[in-house]
């Protein structure tokens, strides 16, 4: 329903007095603090952001909190005034029209529902505001409620629901608007394990029926992955990387990204880069391994030398090895059985690290047998490998 452009988006919040004062002292200097960069005008939330996002586009704002997409999606929602930068809806210059007037709904955290109200009367009150006319206004709230799976519950005080069936609810009463974009702000963050999984699904056969924008914050990578058509990732008020959920698993762009997705996080290694004979390879605790032909040619067209690096490589993509000799050893400190899986959490080379292996080898043959203080042979293979720079950069872009 709507293309929306964010063109060197910027956020500051102005000192107080106090803090005026303070900052004075400091000459003028920019400092730096609880990672946000502090100012003579205040305190950097959101820097230099640049986003263009396509029609009835997910677009998924992820990154620990104090990270600036919460402040983000409440620029574009008119809730927060802009300090600098452009916002265009639909090709139009937005930054000082009325929330009211930008054609969009915002589902919150908290529900937001008038408990003194029936869940008919909750998703028909902003179309009440507008004046709309009651046959119009009956049919949307059933449209939408028919989409929820919610038209049972149409007569019911918030109170009698759940806070699945209650977060059902906030979402229709955006939707019975048709907005051209929708704004949701951890939506599932209330909600129970099973009920966030369910709400995921919820929302994924929503945007199917729908045809708007959705712009989703979260905390929770694994919303991020599973809704978005691309990730922005934040970090300290800056992207760090924009993708597809799968471009920024394979590619994470720097040490952030991969530490922040995936799930156990990336095991990082200090780590030697060696090119022998033209050929690149990565040598960490006695395994040197040689990297892909699809890595060689990233690293050869960038000229990168030879050089100590940070090693990435997910758990899943840690291997067992039978005898030791071209591998790295490893000191097993706790072994939890995942059912099909076991997750040994280990030391190796002076770095904590998670093992992710079939409680089954290839043989039939259980390796779940493993206990605190014995020895693991480790080895991976060179497709895996993640090879950063130690200022945090991905040497392969």
């Amino acid at each position: 329903m709507a293309t929306l452009n964010l063109k060197n988006i910027q956020k500051i919040y102005p000192h107080s007095g106090d803090q005026k004062k303070a900052n004075k002292k400091k000459k003028g200097e920019p400092e730096k603090k609880t990672n946000l960069q502090v100012t003579d005008q205040g305190v950097i939330a959101v820097q230099s952001f640049n986003l263009d996002i396509a029609d009835k586009e997910f677009i998924v704002l992820v990154g620990p909190s104090g990270c600036g997409k919460s402040t983000t999606l409440r620029m574009v929602a008119g809730l927060e005034e802009i300090s600098s930068g452009e916002l265009y809806i639909d090709g139009k210059l937005v930054n000082d029209v009325e929330p009211k007037n930008r054609d969009i709904a915002m589902v919150f955290q908290s529900y937001a529902l008038y408990p003194h109200m029936t869940v008919y009367e909750n998703m028909a009150f902003p179309l009440k505001l507008r004046k709309m006319d009651r046959d119009e206004i009956d049919r949307r709230v059933k449209e939408a409620a028919e989409i929820l799976d919610i038209t049972q519950y149409l007569d019911r005080k918030p109170k009698a629901l759940s806070g699945g069936q209650r977060q059902r609810v906030a979402i229709g009463r955006a939707i019975v608007r048709e907005p051209k974009v929708l704004l949701m702000d951890e939506p599932l963050s209330n909600l129970d394990a099973k009920l966030r999984n369910q709400m995921r699904a919820e929302i994924i056969k929503l945007r199917q029926k729908i045809s708007t924008t959705f712009i989703y914050v979260t905390h929770d990578q694994t919303e991020a992955m599973t809704l978005g058509d691309r990730i922005v990732i934040m970090k300290d008020g800056y992207i760090q990387q924009i993708g597809t959920p799968q471009e920024v698993f394979d590619h994470p762009a720097n040490l952030f990204v991969a530490g922040f997705i995936g799930m156990p996080q990336m095991n990082f290694f200090d780590a030697k880069l060696v090119n022998e004979g033209g050929k690149y390879a990565v040598s960490v605790g006695g395994c040197k391994v040689e990297l892909s032909e699809e890595k060689q040619k990233n690293l050869a067209a960038h000229s990168v030398a030879a050089q100590d690096i940070t090693l990435g490589v997910r758990p899943s993509h840690m291997v067992l090895a039978k005898q030791p000799g071209n591998t790295l050893s490893a000191t097993v400190e706790v072994s939890e059985l995942m059912g099909a899986e076991v997750h040994f959490h280990a030391n190796a080379n002076g770095k904590d690290v998670v093992v992710i292996v079939p409680t089954m080898d290839a043989n039939g043959e259980r390796i779940d047998s493993y206990h605190s203080g014995d020895q693991l042979n480790l080895t991976f293979s060179g497709n895996v490998c993640h090879v950063f720079a130690k200022d945090g950069k991905n040497l392969e872009f």
